[in-house]
């Protein structure tokens, strides 16, 4: 029964679409559509918050010190999603760390501003730090981030 759904649903789209357009196709075509939209959200979804091994409240953290310093991370909520990441791309963008678009993506421009930040207030703060800049957020840029984010800026 399946099979033959397909197979008419196919046959239906390829006929409206010989026919001279997708109105004729009906309702034929509007599924895969559907199925096309969801997939793109299925691959959005994931890259909407990126915490880089932060847990919850070390999250709100990092956002507090955002709010605090006037940069607007959005909802202190803990999830570090587009409003976050962009005020964090002002702030690295304001220290001379970041030159790229204010877009909230967490790609290797933002992560080479999160590392030269972290690099920069860790020998600040007698952390020394002493990341790699290479845009790549493995291991020591994560206990790095996580470390920065240990004292409760949520007071």
């Amino acid at each position: 029964m399946r099979a033959l759904t397909k197979a008419l649903v196919s046959a239906t789209a390829v006929i409206g679409i010989a026919a001279g357009g997708l109105a004729t196709a009906g309702t034929a075509t509007a599924a895969p559509a559907s199925a096309q939209q969801q997939a793109a959200s299925a691959e959005v979804a994931p890259l909407a918050v990126v915490n880089l091994g932060l847990n919850t409240t070390r999250a709100k953290h990092w956002q507090c010190y955002l709010r605090d310093l006037g940069y607007r991370p959005g909802t202190i909520d803990g999830q570090l999603g587009t409003d976050s990441w962009k005020a964090a791309q002002r702030l690295f963008r304001a220290l001379g760390y970041y030159d790229d678009s204010i877009d909230g993506i967490v790609g290797p421009n933002t992560i080479t501003g999160l590392q030269r930040f972290l690099n920069y207030i860790g020998d600040y703060n007698g952390g020394n730090y002493n990341l790699a800049v290479d845009g790549v957020a493995g291991p020591a840029t994560k206990d790095a981030f996580w470390d920065f984010n240990g004292p409760n800026f949520c007071a």
